[in-house]
């Protein structure tokens, strides 16, 4: 089992960036794929990028060129770095985690993911 906290999040302007960190602990972070996924209010959660055991990335169309995820299994860290950021960035992100992938795989659907940490809160303001 593995326990996921989120850090990074606040209050930033239009054309900002944030750098969000999701620290694991509890288990050998390198044998899981990671996930980013945040929810605005009124909305449903979405994924925003994923990254595989092996760092391949996956992001969603409205952040690619913007956002980049990566990982430092030897701090058992994901990061996602957000540039260029937008009022419909706005939102709580969650991190998750997805056990037994195969190397190069990562996952889109929520319900692939097996952890889930409690979220960091993103505003951006115009």
């Amino acid at each position: 089992q593995v326990q996921l906290v989120e850090s990074g999040g606040g209050l930033v302007q239009t054309g900002s960036s944030l750098r969000l960190s999701c620290t694991a602990s509890g288990s050998t972070f390198s044998r899981y794929a990671m996930g980013w996924f945040r929810q605005a209010p009124g909305k449903e959660r979405e994924f925003v990028a994923a990254i595989s055991r092996s760092a391949n990335t996956y992001y969603r169309d409205a952040v690619k060129g913007r956002f980049t995820c990566s990982r430092d299994n030897a701090k058992n860290t994901v990061f996602l770095q957000m540039d260029n950021l937008e009022s419909g960035d706005t939102a709580v992100y969650f991190c998750a985690a997805r056990q037994f992938p195969g190397a190069g795989q990562y996952s889109t659907q929520q319900v692939q993911y097996h952890y889930w940490g409690q979220g960091t809160q993103v505003t951006v303001s115009s």
